[in-house]
C-alpha cells in the first residue's frame, strides 16, 4: 500500500486585503489614489508585475508614505528580485504599523527563501502577536519548523552516522519537506 504524497512546505506571502485596510491605510487619500491601488493588487495577483508597480508609482508619487502602496510596491520587489528594497520596505512597515501582521509575513517569507530560517521564524512570530488569529503566519512558522527539525536531523545523522533514529526523523521530514537530501557522509 503506498501513502499518498504529502503536500510540500511553500511559504505563502499575502497582500492585505483593501477592504479591511483602507481606512487605516489610505486615511484621506483621494479615490482616485484607491482605484490605482486596488487596480495595483489585482495586477500583482496575477503577476503583472510591471503594469502594478507603474501604479503604484503614481499612488507614491502622490503620497510617498502611503503604507499600502509601500506594501505593495514591497511585494512586487520581493517577486522581481529587488529583496533588499522589499526587506526595508517591509522592516519600515513593520516600525511604522506594528499591529498590521502581513509585513511580518512577507519579511518570513523572503528570509525563508534566503533560508534564513530563525530570522524567518522571529518575523512570523512577531506577525503572530500583532494578530493571534492570523492563520497564513502559523502554516508558515510550521513550515519553518520543520526546515528548522531537518536541519537538525541532518546534523545529527551528520555527527552520529549509526543513530537509526536520526536518519528515520531525517528521513520523514525529507518526505514531509518533498526534498532526498541525505545526510552528508562524515
Amino acid at each position: 500500500m503506498t501513502s499518498a504524497p504529502l503536500p510540500q512546505p511553500r511559504f505563502r506571502a499575502t497582500l492585505p486585503v483593501l477592504t479591511v485596510l483602507a481606512a487605516l491605510l489610505l486615511g484621506n487619500a483621494m479615490p482616485a489614489m484607491a482605484d490605482a491601488l486596488d487596480d495595483a493588487q489585482k495586477l500583482v495577483r496575477r503577476s503583472q508585475y510591471l503594469q502594478a508597480q507603474e501604479k503604484i508609482d503614481v499612488a507614491l508619487a502622490e503620497d510617498p508614505n502611503n503604507a499600502q502602496a509601500l506594501f505593495l510596491k514591497g511585494v512586487v520587489l520581493s517577486e522581481t528580485g529587488g529583496t533588499d528594497e522589499a526587506i526595508a520596505i517591509f522592516a519600515r512597515l513593520t516600525e511604522t504599523y506594528p499591529e498590521m501582521p502581513e509585513p511580518y509575513n512577507n519579511l518570513a517569507v523572503i528570509y525563508a527563501r534566503q533560508k534564513s530560517y530563525e530570522q524567518a521564524r522571529q518575523a512570523l512570530e512577531m506577525a503572530i502577536r500583532a494578530n493571534p488569529t492570523y492563520g497564513t503566519a502559523y502554516e508558515n512558522l510550521g513550515d519553518i519548523h520543520a526546515k528548522l527539525a531537518n536541519q537538525a536531523y541532518a546534523r545529527a545523522a551528520q555527527l552520529e552516522p549509526n543513530s537509526k533514529t536520526a536518519r528515520a526523523k531525517l528521513t520523514l521530514s525529507n518526505e514531509l519537506l518533498g526534498t532526498s537530501a541525505k545526510p552528508a557522509a562524515r
